[in-house]
């Protein structure tokens, strides 16, 4: 099969965030999982996921409201400690959208009541972590502040093998996610990415995972898995070259600094080691 790059959603959000009963059940599932709450009616649950939040670079998987909660869950392939201010800048727009809706004035004498926020990050990443991390805002600040006034925090749950078992074991449509991600990457040390997810898709199939789901979807799961697999090998390959890192980025704003004074090309290239086609892309 041939990489379809029509298929824009990842496999987490096609499982738990599609807009229909089966999703919303597995939604609920895990969310009762992680809250150790017992919810059943799916009718409770309202998603409220926004599409195409490019200038913030979220995924977009799944945000919902329930309980009187709002929730975002974001699957993570790496580790990112900037998870914190992306979800502020999500929630922000979630919240815009909910007083809108609700028809909630903030410049009122009244307090506004909004939903509290939850924000779950569910890490199936190749690097070892512990199985909860709390990434926090304050982190990020350029002068360290400790008063606590100014924070936000994204909860890092590693949903690797050996890793939070009780959770995976209480849900039972987490657990059959994190077997076919498994699968695929144990396959991926062997076989083309091909031959790696139909072997997976056929793997899931005859175990049955999420209650044949995966023979009902074989064909959206196996371009879904061919994209989705194929970005993350094409990031790891842009953090390995250095394309993503600080120190590329400081390169860059010193060929600026150095184009701005009018130095030579081939001082600049000398000065940071960029390529003549970087520099002139910034001229």
């Amino acid at each position: 099969m041939k990489q379809n790059r029509e298929y824009k959603d990842r496999l987490f959000k096609f499982i738990f965030g599609r807009d229909c009963e089966e999703s919303k059940r597995w939604l609920l599932s895990l969310y009762n999982a992680l809250n150790g709450s017992n919810y059943t009616d799916t009718s409770e649950l309202t998603l409220t996921t926004i599409e195409n939040i490019i200038y913030i670079t979220m995924k977009n998987d799944v945000s919902f409201l329930i309980d009187n909660q709002m929730t975002l869950y974001e699957q993570q392939s790496s580790f990112n400690p900037n998870m914190p201010l992306r979800g502020l800048m999500y929630f922000a727009e979630l919240y815009q959208i909910y007083l809108s809706r609700k028809h909630k004035a903030l410049f009122s004498s009244k307090l506004v009541k909004i939903p509290s926020p939850r924000f779950i990050v569910l890490y199936n990443g190749g690097i070892n972590k512990d199985d909860v991390i709390k990434l926090k805002l304050s982190d990020s600040f350029e002068v360290p502040d400790t008063s606590g006034e100014f924070e936000w925090t994204a909860t890092m749950i590693n949903i690797n093998r050996g890793h939070n078992e009780t959770l995976q074991k209480n849900c039972k449509p987490l657990y059959d996610y994190c077997r076919y991600v498994s699968r695929v990457k144990e396959n991926l040390k062997s076989f083309s990415l091909s031959e790696t997810v139909n072997e997976a898709v056929d793997f899931a199939i005859r175990e049955n995972l999420l209650d044949g789901f995966f023979k009902k979807q074989k064909m959206e799961i196996l371009n879904m898995s061919l994209t989705e697999f194929d970005q993350e090998e094409y990031d790891y390959i842009r953090r390995q070259e250095g394309y993503e890192d600080g120190s590329h980025d400081a390169k860059l704003e010193t060929a600026r600094t150095a184009l701005g004074m009018n130095l030579s090309l081939e001082q600049i290239i000398q000065l940071t080691g960029l390529s003549e086609e970087e520099i002139n892309q910034l001229k």
